[in-house]
């Protein structure tokens, strides 16, 4: 029987049409470099080398770039949903949602900044796990939950005032606790989530708003209003958010949450939980105390 589809969230062809259109025109890339030097630190604790990896999506080369010059891949394939014109890595344009990866083919599949976007998150996880050989490494990392929080309530509390009700503005970005219940069920061994917030400070929102279109992070939602922002809204907008959010300095605040995965295709090597009631050591004789039976009392 055929799986149900996944809810269509976001306009995938906006979201690919977009992301060109910012890396054409200066690609913001402060997030997306945090992002490689945290991926660089956590691959540094991994004690291995990666014969073939594959970057699944991120926006930059930047990846491709920090693998090549750390030694950790001898050889790396980028699925890009754009082109980017650096000759970085062998590039292939694909779709996160659609990988087209052969099963069991890399030791590593990292992903950085993407995989928030797409319609089907599990049904992308699974795809990356099934094309992982045996006891290869998952590491990547999304926006989670809290991310622009600030411009999200803003939106809400000025269309709410001046038109009435609310229009999908921002992303639904998926939590933490989901993310790990997600790994498990594409099959990951070992999965671990963690969570990193960023505040970035602008001047106004409208600083804020001008770095998500040159991050291709516009609003790309399928249920989006069709009809242009209206002005006074979008004053009204950037008068809550300096009212609610602004410093003591007069700057405002914008908060971007990174959520990193991890996770390990199965493999019989891989550490396991113990079978119940196969321990060999008794918690009180670790601690040093006296055992007691669920119905014995103090002083009985």
């Amino acid at each position: 029987m055929a799986g149900v589809p996944a809810p269509r969230v976001f306009d995938r062809t906006l979201v690919r049409r977009r992301l060109r259109r910012a890396l054409a025109g200066g690609y913001a890339d402060f997030l997306i470099g945090r992002a490689v030097d945290d991926l660089d630190a956590r691959l540094a604790t991994v004690l291995r080398r990666f014969p073939l990896a594959v970057d699944v999506g991120s926006p930059t080369a930047g990846v491709v770039r920090m693998l090549d010059a750390s030694g950790r891949a001898d050889r790396v394939m980028r699925l890009a949903a754009a082109p980017n014109g650096e000759p970085t890595g062998t590039l292939v344009i694909g779709d996160e949602e659609a990988l087209p990866l052969t099963e069991e083919s890399f030791d590593l599949a990292v992903s950085l900044l993407a995989l928030h976007g797409i319609n089907d998150l599990p049904g992308a996880l699974i795809q990356i796990r099934r094309a992982l050989k045996p006891d290869g490494l998952f590491l990547g990392c999304l926006l989670g939950g809290a991310t622009l929080t600030e411009l999200r309530q803003s939106f809400a509390a000025a269309e709410t005032e001046l038109e009435g009700g609310v229009s999908p503005r921002v992303a639904p970005f998926a939590d933490v606790r989901d993310l790990g219940n997600l790994l498990q069920r594409a099959g990951f061994a070992l999965p671990v989530t963690d969570v990193e917030p960023v505040t970035v400070r602008y001047a106004d929102v409208f600083g804020l708003l001008r770095d998500l279109r040159a991050m291709g992070l516009a609003n790309a939602l399928a249920e989006r209003r069709k009809t242009p922002l209206r002005r006074t809204t979008l004053t009204r907008v950037a008068q809550v958010y300096a009212e609610r959010f602004a410093d003591v300095d007069g700057r405002v605040r914008a908060t971007f949450e990174i959520v990193w995965l991890s996770g390990w295709a199965p493999h019989e090597s891989q550490q396991k939980p113990l079978r119940p009631g196969s321990a060999k050591a008794r918690l009180a004789d670790a601690l040093g105390a006296t055992e007691q039976s669920p119905c014995e009392t103090a002083g009985s």
